[in-house]
């Protein structure tokens, strides 16, 4: 090893990783299908300005993409959208499908070798009528519909003829909020799971079912303090149901009056992940009675679980983890499963046989797996004494020795109900292939740890998840694994917030990254979409001027002595240019320096690849200067 190759400064490594390499990866693959030998699914495309596409895999195993430019079927439901699609019966033997199309939110119904027709009507406000979680049943789409009208919006499941030419019919209404509808096997009953303001799907839901002959409807299970998700009918009569009534989210089954509720694997593991898109169910159903699951604590595993004994068995699958969206069609499985080095893809899975089958990976080609991190789990202790998860991603390259401890990026994850995984990702390779070490917290209000993790964050946003990402940065630096004069730390949306607080509230960082973070609580309240507009009262308390201005940022921003580097989509309906922009102009006067970056056209998460390569380029640059390589 030369002395020149070891001298290469942290933050400048030679990478075969690049800005366009980043860019491209992460079609985000969603919502499978299956139904025979046959599988469907959806691709976003970073290279086609973040178009959102379905692509068919047929039983011969071709590959065919169903919807060309401009087509995109996106749901703006909940602005976070969902499943925007559903397989329907075709014209002749094939499968046709009906998809919300992004730019009007319409349904258009596209069977083989026609042009998509629309089967909604034309709403008098620009895609003033949404719809998300479709599903097919004898003739109809049934799924959620959300309504603007007159600065209100309002949410219902309707039915709606697979031939188009009537109006959406109103099944169940009155409710602010519904998901996973889904109908009894005799046709008869619909059940689905519903909650109100100022709840969020991960605080309280109920269990409902309405009788389709005369609309009369009754509560199975569930109410403000318990969260219950996925109803699947496993007979006329009985569901199978995910509750965290326990503390943790797992599967039980219930009469459909609310009688004989029974927990098939009692476990403190999660079977099931947040609501934050509609559509996706985390287990399936399988002919012989068995149900396929994910469960674990942080990544979830994929198993078989006998609903009769309670057995539960893992399958030999070469995945880590799974996303909780599941579809299954007799014995057959499919899924969307990753691994540290291997790119979240559409599986299919024989359950019988036992063989998988990767039907599309959302990178392309991967480099070298010596320049892909390796993650730790490791459990930091935080203030008081808390346990505080944290995955660690030391630098990794083959061509250099370092002989110092490294900078690090603390990142923090949207939500804040979220979670991160070990799934591959070539933004934190990326950094690690450069010299830059990478620790992604799940701090206190993260999903995959049970309830009362998750609720660590009641009341406490801006003080919890501060506190714990400051105390993986000083665990860093104790641990002898970080420079502790280069640490910074990035993150997204309500991460983003967590970055502009703890810069305000520490010195443990030597810069903050944020995308499209939120900086003031009253202004957001205010004018962010409908579904998390009461979601501040949960984190922080009811609009309170003084509360509020000592938990914000932008209360706190003279707080901030660290750079700064801010970007943010100039379309953003979640979180507002205005966040940035005032939080940028706070440190403009106070003389910190601060860069802010904005996009053209750029929603709520970054999906074109001119975008994503050049946020990347200014992250890495930053840290560069903050750094001083």
């Amino acid at each position: 090893m030369s002395a020149e190759r070891d001298a290469v400064p942290h933050g400048t490594w030679p990478s075969p990783v690049s800005t366009s390499d980043v860019a491209r990866s992460g079609l985000h693959l969603g919502f499978p299908t299956v139904l025979g030998e046959e599988v469907w699914w959806t691709e976003d495309r970073p290279a086609e300005g973040g178009r959102t596409t379905i692509v068919h895999r047929g039983a011969d195993g071709a590959r065919r993409e169903l919807l060309a430019a401009p087509w995109s079927a996106r749901t703006r439901v909940h602005e976070y959208g969902g499943r925007s699609y559903a397989v329907v019966p075709g014209d002749g033997s094939g499968h046709g499908v009906v998809f919300t199309n992004l730019a009007d939110q319409r349904l258009y119904l596209l069977t083989d070798g026609a042009e998509p027709r629309p089967i909604t009507p034309q709403p008098d406000l620009d895609a003033g009528l949404r719809y998300a979680d479709l599903l097919f049943h004898d003739g109809q789409i049934w799924c959620v519909q959300e309504r603007h009208h007159d600065g209100k919006v309002s949410r219902s499941i309707v039915s709606i003829p697979l031939h188009g030419g009537a109006e959406p019919r109103e099944r169940v209404g009155g409710n602010d909020f519904y998901a996973f509808p889904t109908i009894s096997p005799d046709g008869e009953h619909l059940a689905y799971i519903c909650w109100n303001h100022p709840r969020m799907p991960w605080n309280g839901t109920e269990l409902r079912i309405t009788r389709l002959s005369d609309g009369h409807s009754w509560t199975v299970k569930g109410g403000a303090g318990e969260s219950i998700l996925a109803p699947q009918w496993r007979d006329d009569r009985t569901l199978y149901l995910v509750s965290d009534w326990s503390g943790w989210w797992n599967l039980y089954r219930i009469g459909m009056y609310g009688t004989s509720s029974q927990a098939l694997h009692p476990a403190e593991e999660e079977f099931a992940g947040p609501l934050w898109q509609l559509g996706g169910r985390p287990y399936a159903v399988l002919d012989d009675g068995r149900l396929a699951v994910l469960h674990g604590q942080g990544d979830l595993r994929l198993a078989l679980l006998d609903p009769e004994d309670g057995t539960l068995t893992d399958l030999d699958v070469p995945y880590d983890g799974w996303a909780p969206v599941l579809a299954a069609d007799g014995r057959t499985l499919a899924g969307i499963g990753y691994g540290p080095a291997v790119p979240r893809s559409i599986v299919r899975v024989d359950t019988v046989t036992g063989r998988v089958e990767g039907l599309r990976r959302d990178v392309g080609e991967l480099p070298d797996v010596a320049y892909l991190p390796v993650p730790r789990s490791v459990e930091i202790e935080g203030r008081f004494g808390r346990k505080v998860h944290a995955l660690v991603y030391p630098p990794s390259n083959p061509d250099v020795v370092a002989h110092t401890p490294p900078p690090y990026v603390v990142f923090a994850h949207g939500g804040p109900t979220g979670h991160s995984t070990t799934a591959l990702d070539l933004e934190k390779a990326f950094l690690t292939s450069r010299g830059i070490g990478v620790i992604d917290v799940n701090y206190g209000g993260s999903t995959g740890y049970g309830r009362a993790y998750r609720d660590r964050l009641r009341g406490q946003w801006g003080v919890v998840d501060v506190e714990d990402v400051i105390a993986a940065a000083e665990w860093l630096s104790g641990e002898g694994l970080a420079d502790p004069a280069r640490i910074a730390i990035r993150g997204g949306s309500a991460g983003g917030w967590t970055v502009m607080a703890a810069c305000a509230l520490s010195d443990a960082f030597a810069g903050g990254v944020s995308y499209y973070g939120v900086s003031a609580l009253g202004p957001f309240a205010e004018t962010t979409h409908d579904f998390e507009s009461r979601y501040v009262e949960w984190l922080v308390g009811p609009q309170d001027p003084i509360l509020y201005g000592s938990r914000e940022p932008l209360g706190q921003v003279a707080g901030v002595t660290c750079p700064m580097l801010l970007l943010q989509g100039l379309s953003d309906p979640v979180v507002p240019p205005a966040q940035s922009q005032a939080f940028a102009d706070a440190l403009a006067e106070r003389g910190v320096p601060c860069t802010y970056l904005t996009f053209e056209g750029e929603s709520h998460g970054f999906r074109r690849a001119e975008t994503r390569s050049a946020a990347l380029a200014a992250e890495l640059a930053f840290y560069q200067q903050i750094f001083r390589t």
